[in-house]
């Protein structure tokens, strides 16, 4: 991407530790599996700043789980979604994942969404060993030595941040503004961008934090212009970036802005409208509206069949994450249990979903994908490149 088509582009919780002392494992531990059918839980948000990403992953989840179903299901189970909403609050995620746990409504997990959220229920979710594939975020510091039973699969914020930064150096780009959700989210984005920055031999030429609930983009807006950056670098997500993005647009239109592959979701593109005009974001999926891909002709194939036409990247990781946890169940076996379903991803070494491959490599942390792409979005959000 160079800096000439980029700019003309541009113009046009809950702590961790917390978690781990209210599991309670009952003695029927399969509860969640019967033989019919295996249920897989998820905390989201369908509610609040995220609640577009929420419903996407519902419905990428659902659209795998129903393409797989209409074709036998697994070793005969038919799979099934379990998804409660927690408005994008940690103590509310920890509150789901517990009655799931405690009441063995799930046989594993998938797609909970945020940092912190996923930071409450992480240290439970090891002590009972439940398997849970697939969380919505990439903070590295989730990702840890120790972890049995979490199997993330996007590449990590300190990979998609490291990426954008190199893209802008090499461009020439140096007064880089950064503006951050004010969350365990945003600040270790802020931290990982600080420390890319740094080791280009840059600094940030101001660095902000922006409420959760949007309620000072006004002002951060008014800073960010007082600081005159050459371009503006987004670890937010959700509504609040939206509404920075319009705010900066209609001030100064040709202003670029970069973020993360979280930093525009799907659901927020409508919004955006003319706005997303030149936005550049890191992109750790294929492209899901591009039926030339194998991968996303049949994720738009299964969002088709439930009767879904919209298309997105967080439908399309639902829809990823629930064809590794269904590779998972279909490796463990018919007798499958918890463990048996923890050794078959861990023994996951290469899934290919056409072009897309996905593996574990065997040792924890487990990271199916490495993968960081860049993209810069067309006036309708799609992509330009």
């Amino acid at each position: 991407m160079k800096r000439r088509s980029f700019l003309r582009s541009c113009v046009q919780g809950v702590a961790a530790a917390s978690g781990a002392g209210w599991v309670h494992v009952a003695h029927g531990a399969d509860e969640g599996l019967s033989a019919g059918q295996v249920t897989l839980g998820s905390s989201a948000a369908l509610s609040g700043i995220l609640a577009g990403s929420g419903r996407d992953q519902n419905a990428g989840i659902s659209a795998a789980f129903g393409a797989i179903n209409k074709a036998g299901g697994i070793h005969g189970r038919e799979l099934r979604l379990l998804m409660k909403d927690d408005g994008y609050v940690p103590a509310r995620t920890v509150e789901n994942v517990k009655q799931m746990i405690e009441g063995n409504t799930a046989f594993a997990l998938i797609s909970c969404i945020g940092t912190a959220n996923n930071a409450a229920i992480i240290p439970a979710i090891e002590q009972a060993g439940v398997p849970y594939v697939g969380p919505i975020t990439g903070a590295s510091s989730l990702r840890q030595p120790g972890q049995r039973n979490v199997f993330h699969v996007r590449a990590s914020y300190t990979d998609e941040v490291t990426r954008v930064t190199q893209q802008l150096v090499a461009m020439g780009l140096k007064d880089i503004a950064l503006v951050y959700l004010d969350n365990p989210f945003g600040k270790e984005v802020a931290k990982d961008a600080t420390a890319a920055l740094q080791a280009a031999g840059l600094q940030a030429v101001t660095t902000l934090p922006a409420a959760v609930d949007g309620s000072n983009v006004a002002q951060v807006v008014e800073q960010l212009l007082a600081a005159k950056p050459n371009v503006v670098f987004f670890g937010t997500t959700g509504t609040t970036s939206t509404a920075l993005m319009l705010q900066l647009r209609a001030r100064m239109a040709g202003l670029p802005m970069v973020g993360l592959s979280v930093s525009v979701i799907s659901s927020e593109l409508s919004k955006l409208g003319a706005a997303s005009q030149g936005i550049a974001l890191s992109q750790v999926f294929p492209d899901a509206v591009s039926p030339k891909l194998e991968s996303v002709r049949g994720y738009q194939a299964a969002m088709r069949a439930i009767g879904r036409e919209e298309f997105g990247a967080s439908s399309f990781e639902g829809y990823v994450n629930a064809m590794v946890v269904a590779e998972g169940l279909r490796r463990a076996g018919r007798d499958v249990t918890r463990d048996k379903l923890r050794l078959a991803l861990t023994g996951l070494k290469q899934l290919n979903l056409g072009e897309l491959s996905l593996g574990f490599g065997g040792t924890a942390p487990y990271v199916a994908s490495r993968y960081v792409g860049l993209a810069v979005l067309g006036a309708n959000g799609r992509r330009l490149s």
